[in-house]
């Protein structure tokens, strides 16, 4: 008989495991989460057709992806990447995310010839902005949690210290987040935000 008290549940461990409401409560919500996201995505499918005098063809005609998971650092998280386009040193993506008990982001994700395309309109642009813009600091272009080692605000940065992020570094993220709640407020938001990437790029 095994004695491991590593495979012993605690007494919160043992009800939870006999109560099945959380977890559907929890699948539904990420279902909610889904469908958020799906509808976000055609408010900004119709900003991006708008902006096809200036957005390249691959930008414009590219199609939406949604991914859910479970164990961004050990927790579920839910993904859209539009617009999106991805090659080894070439990258233009949106991402919208909900991190279970975190927040929801929106990030805009450059590198290789889009990051040259579009670095100096950002550096006009970004003190400009309403928007509290958090810049990505980390040597990784795959981290999407804001402690930190990995974003920070861009108003606690001065213009050179910005300017140099942006163009010493391989890629460029620049992110925004909102609070879980209230979340009927989210999808407003989100659209916000998305249209104030949109507007930092615009030529």
């Amino acid at each position: 008989m095994y004695n491991d008290s590593k495979l012993m549940l605690s007494a919160e461990e043992q009800q939870m495991v006999n109560n099945t409401n959380w977890i559907l409560t929890k699948r539904i919500i990420i279902d909610k989460v889904g469908l958020l996201f799906g509808s976000l995505a055609d408010s900004q499918k119709l900003i991006i057709e708008q902006q096809a005098d200036w957005l390249n063809p691959e930008i414009v005609n590219s199609t939406l992806k949604l991914l859910k998971g479970e164990n961004y650092l050990k927790l579920p998280y839910v993904l859209l990447d539009y617009p999106r386009f991805f090659e080894i040193e070439n990258i233009f993506a949106v991402r919208t995310m909900f991190w279970w008990g975190n927040f929801f982001s929106i990030t805009l994700h450059l590198s290789g010839s889009y990051k040259q395309m579009f670095q100096k309109k950002i550096i006009e642009r970004l003190s400009l902005s309403k928007q509290n813009f958090f810049i990505c600091i980390h040597d990784s272009e795959w981290q999407h949690h804001f402690g930190s080692d990995n974003y920070i605000l861009v108003k606690q940065l001065s213009d050179n210290n910005v300017q140099n992020n942006i163009y010493n570094k391989q890629f460029i993220k620049l992110a925004i987040k909102f609070p879980l709640h209230p979340w009927n407020s989210i999808p407003t938001l989100l659209n916000e935000a998305f249209d104030e990437i949109i507007n930092l790029l615009k030529t």
